[in-house]
C-alpha cells in the first residue's frame, strides 16, 4: 500500500474516499490487512502528510479509526474525543484537516455501548465530564420512541440515543462552521456520519447523512 502524496490525495473525490474507507474496515472484519511497511510510511511522510479523512470518533479503547478502517501513517486525520461530540478546538481541527491539509471527507463515528452516551442517558454529573455529556444531553431527549427504562440499563435506549447523537454531530459540524458547510455544498469534501459495531467490527454508515456532490 503506497503512501499518500500530494498528488494521489487531489485525485481521490469524496465519494472515492468513503468507498476506500468502506474497503479497509471490510478487511478489517475479515481480519485481514493491506501490505504496508509502517517504517516506510513514517520516513515517508516525515516531510509532510496528505490524509484523505477526517475521522471523529470517540475514544473508547475499541474504536481506533485507523485499525477499523485498515489505515495507515498518513492516511487519516483521527480526531477522538469520548462521546464524538464536537465543541470550537474539534471544528478548528477539521478545518484545518480539509481547507489546509485537503482531506476530502468527514465521519462521524459513533460506536455500539458507549460509555460516554450511557453516561448521559443516566444523567452523570462528574468534575469536568459533566461539561462535556451535556452535550450528548440532547440526543437523549430527542429520543421519544422509548418510554421506560430510559437509562443505561436499556441497551435499545442506548444504542438508539447513540445513533442520534452521531446525526446530531453531522448538523452541528454544518451548522457551526461555514467553512465546511461551505466546502460539502461546493463538492470539494464530503460528510456523512455512521456507528462501529464492537462486537462484529462492522461500520454501519448513515444514508440520511451522506452530503457528497459531485463536481463535474
Amino acid at each position: 500500500m503506497k503512501t499518500l502524496t500530494k498528488e494521489m490525495q487531489a485525485a481521490i473525490q469524496p465519494s472515492m474516499a468513503l468507498d476506500i474507507l468502506k474497503e479497509g474496515n471490510k478487511r478489517f472484519m475479515n481480519n485481514l490487512k493491506a501490505n504496508r511497511n509502517l517504517l516506510q510510511q513514517a520516513n515517508e511522510t516525515s516531510d509532510g502528510q496528505h490524509p484523505f479523512a477526517v475521522i471523529l470518533s470517540c475514544i473508547d479503547s475499541r474504536t481506533s479509526a485507523e485499525l477499523i478502517f485498515d489505515q495507515g501513517l498518513g492516511d487519516v486525520f483521527s480526531v477522538r474525543i469520548a462521546g464524538n461530540i464536537i465543541n470550537e478546538d474539534i471544528l478548528g481541527s477539521m478545518e484545518f484537516g480539509c481547507k489546509v491539509a485537503g482531506s476530502k471527507i468527514i465521519v462521524v463515528l459513533g460506536h455500539t455501548k458507549c460509555g460516554a452516551v450511557k453516561g448521559a442517558c443516566d444523567h452523570v454529573e462528574m468534575g469536568n465530564l459533566t461539561a462535556l455529556l451535556s452535550k450528548i444531553q440532547p440526543a437523549v431527549y430527542d429520543e421519544k420512541s422509548v418510554l421506560e427504562n430510559r437509562n443505561s440499563g436499556n441497551d435499545d435506549f442506548v444504542e438508539k440515543v447513540a445513533v442520534i447523537n452521531v446525526k446530531r454531530t453531522v448538523h452541528a459540524i454544518m451548522e457551526r462552521s461555514p467553512i465546511l458547510k461551505e466546502m460539502i455544498q461546493a463538492g470539494t469534501i464530503g460528510i456523512v456520519g455512521g456507528t462501529h459495531n464492537i462486537t462484529t467490527g462492522e461500520v454501519q454508515f448513515y444514508d440520511d447523512t451522506l452530503i457528497i456532490n459531485n463536481i463535474d
